[in-house]
């Protein structure tokens, strides 16, 4: 584990940004440390996703600085290729290329912005293709695939373009509930092997035994946070309470 006295891989400092002229986030400041598994958990519309989309800059924000290894994206574009090369990032929807193989969809990325051989992303594609255990389905077509298996696929993707930090946006929220486990279990590994994680998710069980802290978020902020512990059986917020016993009873 990192010590806390180096620089967070990741800074988000008085972070705001609007659609219009609505607020989706609202000072948002929060540091991560390399190594950290952090799961970002809140009602829908709380601002959840477009807070870790930020991290990649897949959306400007208007106020406020977000530091990513140490490169400030409020920058310029050379500062975004540079950062998604560090960050990876897993969707709900898989965004698999239907025309390309399975082996083929994981070693695009690589060749394009990492520069490998043919020879050396293939290589690379079937190491992490077996990372999460699925091998075997390398020479099929994403429709072939279930919904866990793809959505296993768009990890190992990710994960072949070596990142520093992976970003997981709901990713087991399209599954049928029988593929949400398989696609669990490959997270947990990553996070086994110390990859800085941020997870926005329901499965409060995920969090209960991955996280290192869970961060609450509503109506835009970030409302409390805290080691998965104390989070679920102290919950100090109104809001938090009420989430959590509307979550909890339903499972």
């Amino acid at each position: 584990m990192t010590t806390p006295s180096q620089a967070p891989i990741i800074r988000l400092q008085g972070v705001e940004k609007w659609y219009g002229n609505f607020q989706v986030l609202t000072d948002i400041n929060l540091d991560v440390r390399a190594g950290e598994r952090i799961v970002i958990c809140g009602p829908s519309g709380s601002g959840k996703s477009t807070m870790i989309r930020c991290i990649n800059r897949l959306e400007a924000i208007q106020k406020g600085k977000i530091t990513v290894d140490g490169t400030d994206l409020t920058g310029d574009s050379k500062a975004i290729d540079t950062i998604r090369k560090e960050v990876g990032m897993v969707f709900q929807q898989f965004n698999l290329f239907p025309h390309l193989t399975i082996v083929e969809n994981c070693m695009l990325a690589p060749m394009r912005s990492r520069g490998l051989s043919k020879a050396e992303a293939q290589e690379r594609a079937m190491h992490y293709l077996t990372r999460v255990r699925i091998p075997d389905q390398a020479h099929k077509y994403p429709s072939q695939l279930s919904g866990g298996q793809q959505q296993r696929v768009a990890i190992a993707r990710a994960l072949c373009m070596a990142p520093k930090i992976m970003l997981f946006d709901e990713p087991t929220s399209a599954l049928d509930p029988e593929m949400v486990k398989e696609v669990l279990d490959t997270m947990i590994g990553l996070a086994e092997d110390g990859m800085t994680m941020l997870c926005v998710t329901h499965e409060m069980g995920f969090a209960r035994s991955v996280a290192d802290r869970v961060i609450f978020m509503a109506d835009g902020k970030i409302i409390e946070q805290g080691p998965p512990a104390a989070f679920f059986d102290n919950p100090q917020h109104p809001k938090t309470q009420q989430f959590l016993g509307q979550i909890l009873s339903n499972h």
